[in-house]
């Protein structure tokens, strides 16, 4: 009897450390939970800070890249206005390159209209599309004309950028009616603008756009300074 009293003791002191270890098991899987849950929370809580403050920080490089360009292809003198402040969208127009809808910056000089600057795009680069500022004066002349993205080949189709040549000035003061129909191409095709060496689609791609642009602009520029 006294044999099977210890049997009985040992055993039931055997379950009772068994308990606690299972319980110290389950103490130390829950801790090293709530450690990785903590550090899941704080790495997400400095995720959205980081995203937040970044995205702002990108939106407002964006914003004051468009003002630069803005007042890049539009002379000081000629508006009063913000430009920026002063933005419309209209209808996606193949004459303006894309099947989305636009942005068109509107100057005002004594509240009447004095320019607006088209977001054009060239959809046949080389590379793929070419995105455009294309500034025209109420009078129809073009004020300006600035690359703002393109993905075209360096030392080739990259002319296009104003810091590589001084090709994207060649626009300024241009219209529909000085050029005419034929002068709206590149030399290579009996028109007026140059082209590159080894790379005649990425100029051609962008004459076409800014033809374009003011082809739009002069069949609808009344709607666009309503």
């Amino acid at each position: 009897m006294a044999d099977n009293k210890q049997t009985e003791n040992r055993h039931a002191a055997f379950k009772k450390q068994q308990r606690k270890e299972q319980l110290k098991n389950l103490l130390d899987i829950l801790g090293a939970g709530s450690k990785l849950a903590m550090f899941a929370l704080l790495g997400a809580i400095l995720l959205g800070v980081t995203y937040t403050l970044t995205y702002k920080r990108i939106q407002q490089n964006e914003i004051e890249a468009v003002q630069r360009n803005l007042q890049a292809v539009l002379a000081d003198d000629r508006y009063d206005n913000d430009p920026y402040a002063d933005r419309t969208r209209v209808e996606p127009s193949e004459l303006l390159g894309s099947d989305e809808p636009a942005t068109v910056y509107r100057a005002r000089l004594n509240g009447k209209p004095a320019a607006a600057v088209f977001r054009s795009v060239a959809p046949n680069g080389y590379n793929g599309a070419i995105k455009l500022l294309v500034g025209v004066y109420a009078n129809g002349d073009v004020s300006g004309v600035r690359v703002v993205a393109h993905k075209e080949t360096p030392g080739l189709g990259d002319g296009i950028d104003e810091r590589k040549s001084d090709w994207i000035f060649s626009f300024t003061g241009t219209s529909l009616d000085s050029l005419g129909d034929k002068g709206w191409a590149v030399k290579k095709d009996g028109g007026q603008f140059d082209q590159f060496t080894g790379a005649t689609i990425t100029p051609r791609a962008i004459v076409q756009a800014v033809r374009n642009t003011l082809q739009y602009y002069q069949e609808n520029e009344k709607r666009i300074f309503e």
